[in-house]
């Protein structure tokens, strides 16, 4: 009976390490797919599409929307109407001041209120947004977010291919990690490009606030007028930036290809 019972659980641990071992080969079949789905994708950036998009991009700066003579042409109207003033009498009768006073007290006026008349409602409707400019961010955001998206492929490719720390014979895995390193920081720039986009809708929209606000100071609608031509030779910039990071990168990469696939010419395991 009790060889039964021995003869039984052995058999029983021998069928969980067979599942283990299933279990395992699985994952490791799993995990090696994904470094050649990794491997041939990055392989594929690097020699078709970052010289495609770079050509792309380098057409986009020649087009007519990123080269405007007069930055007046991209100005937008902010269709906002200047109230009649507010006239107070300054009477020196006491009671004339004292009544005054009252009436001010009673429409929230006061001596020292600095504060603009409130807004309830615009009359002319809703205050645009600078449309031409909306419509090239439009265009610019989606090529920002390729390039991160394309940029954390490469860059993983790249590591999966950082063989195991030993000594010596390391000038392929520094060149490696330079690599690695370009990529992680054309992603930061390319990730600030979405948050400047980003402090651009912010700002113009206080500033439309303070126009709503404050309609007889006219410094804040120029400021407006200011920060969309800021905007818009900001986004050329960007569409540059861009062009010359793909540049960069196809160019780093298939410089030390060889020293990038083949860090060490005597040990090709990888780190990971």
């Amino acid at each position: 009976m009790a060889r039964g019972v021995i003869g039984l659980s052995f058999n029983m641990v021998l069928l969980s390490l067979n599942v283990i071992r299933c279990v395992r080969k699985l994952l490791f079949s799993q995990v090696d797919a994904f470094r050649e789905r990794i491997t041939g994708e990055a392989e594929n950036l690097v020699a078709d599409f970052f010289p495609k998009k770079l050509l792309e991009l380098d057409s986009f700066l020649k087009e007519p929307i990123l080269n405007v003579a007069d930055l007046k042409d991209i100005h937008s109207e902010i269709n906002v109407k200047v109230p009649d003033p507010i006239i107070l009498n300054n009477s020196h009768d006491g009671v004339d001041v004292q009544n005054s006073r009252k009436r001010k007290m009673e429409d929230g006026l006061d001596d020292n209120c600095q504060d603009g008349p409130k807004v309830f409602v615009m009359p002319g409707g809703m205050i645009k947004s600078n449309g031409q400019l909306v419509d090239l961010i439009e265009r610019v955001k989606p090529e920002i977010r390729t390039l991160i998206e394309k940029c954390n492929t490469v860059k993983m490719w790249v590591q999966l291919l950082i063989p195991r720390i030993e000594d010596g014979n390391n000038f392929g895995v520094s060149i490696q990690e330079e690599t690695v390193a370009e990529l992680r920081t054309v992603e930061g720039e390319a990730a600030s490009y979405l948050d400047q986009i980003s402090r651009y809708y912010i700002t113009r929209a206080k500033l439309v606030s303070k126009i709503t606000k404050y309609p007889h100071v006219e410094d804040y609608q120029r400021t407006v007028t200011e920060i969309d031509e800021k905007e818009y030779i900001s986004l050329k910039i960007i569409v540059s930036e861009l062009r010359n990071q793909y540049v960069t990168l196809h160019d780093m990469i298939l410089k030390n290809i060889e020293k990038i696939k083949r860090p060490r010419s005597s040990n090709n395991e990888a780190l990971y």
